[in-house]
């Protein structure tokens, strides 16, 4: 017969995880996993922090094994390649105010332009970066003080997301980790605050070690959110009351490099490294090139370390009999080592997918046609990043629709918006405005001017037009009035 332990023991085995219990174990697992290294290199490789930093020079020593030597030079070269392919691919992509097409209602126009204003642009070029460095990003949808929608990007190291399919396509559930310090008397300690989110709201504790102590969320009560109403009280005098919602989805949209989630220093890494490694021993080679291989016969000496200090502090060095000392130059193979750092660049921009402007055909005033080859890698590169971004807002969409409906009593679901990326690209600008003087009578007024590279927004430069030519057509009938009511004198002839 089982005791009560044993009993309870079986129950525990066999029941099913608890929300706390998953959280933890998908935390544990993905600290454990390569992509989470990568994120961490990831954003190490941007900040310049690349392998090379923690380079040594080593030498054999006695008994044969490696010991640092800290005599020789052990320069540490580090080159930005990822901050600047990083750098590049969201300056081309999202450095320029996104367009936002609508046919909707021009309510709904105004709430999506201060939604998706200045602000939030910023933010999704900030996002662009967290996701090249780390293979995918992640924006909080979540209301701020003062109720407002608001949305913000937490590490992608901090979130351990729970698929509902394996495209990656949809949440389940997301876990987010991340460290906190706190004071336990006058004592300063670390804890690691854990949420589990789903749709039923949100689960947070804290983990000291092994302990966890479980509470709910702070402010929202176990909601994602609470809606503040006016509602009357029992004499009937307005008040305003909280109550607490959730959404129906969870409130973090993954916004992806790629498909495959893979950040841009995992392909790169290798190409980064070796050129910082030969890079810096060049520059040893040079530096201790002057400190040339002394060949000495019959030294009259201790050892060899006198014989330098000798030397150095001298400029002279005792010998016996038949002795003297002979020298032995090192030299550079230069030509090699210039082909193989060129191959290196070339390779690095070549799966980084970006643009050289080191290049020589930048120094050519080149046409058109030979930036945009120039630009072909860049440019496949951001149609990715464009196509999953979009597909992000389109999910970002649906959590401002279910506000705006909350707010407003105003559905605007069913109502298309398409978000058009406007990109940087270098262009002959000479060029380019014969091709759209050439297009007029062909091609719609707002493709011409969205192709002409002095407008900065489409819809600004059409409002500017459309001002312009009202204005121009009241001069012309207010001229057209005066003209008409002029006195005539008998005989036909104007009064002067």
């Amino acid at each position: 017969m089982s005791t009560l332990s044993e009993i309870l023991r079986n129950l525990d085995e066999n029941s099913p995880m608890t929300n706390k219990e998953i959280a933890i174990e998908q935390m544990n697992t993905f600290k454990a996993t390569k992509k989470y290294e990568w994120m961490l290199l990831g954003q190490t490789y941007y900040r310049n922090q690349t392998k090379i930093i923690d380079h040594k020079r080593m030498v054999i020593g006695e008994g044969g094994t490696l010991q640092e030597a800290t005599n020789l030079a052990n320069n540490k070269l580090v080159h930005g390649f990822i901050r600047k392919l990083v750098d590049q691919k969201t300056g081309y992509l999202l450095s320029k105010p996104f367009s936002i097409q609508t046919e909707a209602a021009e309510a709904y126009k105004n709430y999506l332009h201060d939604i998706f204003g200045k602000q939030f642009q910023r933010q999704l070029k900030n996002l662009g970066k967290e996701s090249i460095n780390k293979g995918i990003g992640w924006l909080q949808v979540y209301y701020d003080e003062q109720s407002n929608l608001s949305f913000k990007i937490i590490p992608s190291q901090e979130i351990v997301p729970l698929w509902r399919d394996n495209a990656h396509t949809e949440l389940d559930a997301v876990v987010r980790f991340y460290e906190q310090e706190r004071y336990e008397a006058k004592k300063k300690i670390k804890v690691t605050i854990i949420e589990f989110w789903d749709t039923n709201g949100v689960l947070r504790f804290t983990m000291d070690g092994l302990n966890t102590t479980e509470r709910l969320a702070d402010g929202d009560r176990g909601y994602h959110f609470d809606v503040v109403k006016k509602v009357k009280d029992e004499k009937g005098v307005e008040i305003l009351k909280e109550t607490p919602m959730n959404w129906e989805r969870v409130p973090f949209v993954p916004f992806k490099y790629n498909d495959e989630e893979m950040p841009l220093v995992e392909m790169l890494k290798s190409l980064v490294d070796d050129y910082d490694s030969r890079f810096s021993d060049n520059s040893n080679n040079l530096e201790d090139l002057p400190n040339s291989i002394f060949v000495v016969k019959n030294y009259d000496g201790a050892d060899l370390g006198e014989m330098r200090h000798n030397m150095t502090q001298y400029r002279s060095v005792k010998v016996s009999g038949d002795g003297g000392v002979d020298t032995l130059s090192l030299e550079i193979n230069t030509e090699a080592f210039t082909t193989h750092m060129d191959r290196l660049r070339k390779a690095i921009y070549e799966f980084g997918r970006g643009v050289d402007t080191q290049a020589d055909k930048f120094g050519n005033s080149p046409s058109g046609i030979a930036l945009r080859f120039l630009y072909s890698d860049l440019d496949m590169d951001a149609n990715i990043i464009e196509t999953e971004f979009q597909a992000s807002l389109e999910q970002l969409l649906w959590f401002v629709d279910q506000h705006l409906y909350n707010t407003t009593g105003v559905d605007y679901s069913e109502d298309d918006v398409t978000f058009l990326f406007n990109r940087d690209i270098v262009i002959n600008e000479t060029e380019a405005i014969t091709n759209v003087k050439d297009s007029v009578g062909i091609l719609s007024e707002e493709t011409i001017l969205a192709n002409h590279p002095w407008t900065g927004d489409v819809q600004e430069e059409m409002d500017r037009i459309e001002k312009e030519r009202k204005s121009a057509m009241e001069e012309d009938a207010s001229r057209q009035f005066a003209f008409e009511q002029k006195p005539t004198v008998p005989g036909g002839g104007e009064n002067e």
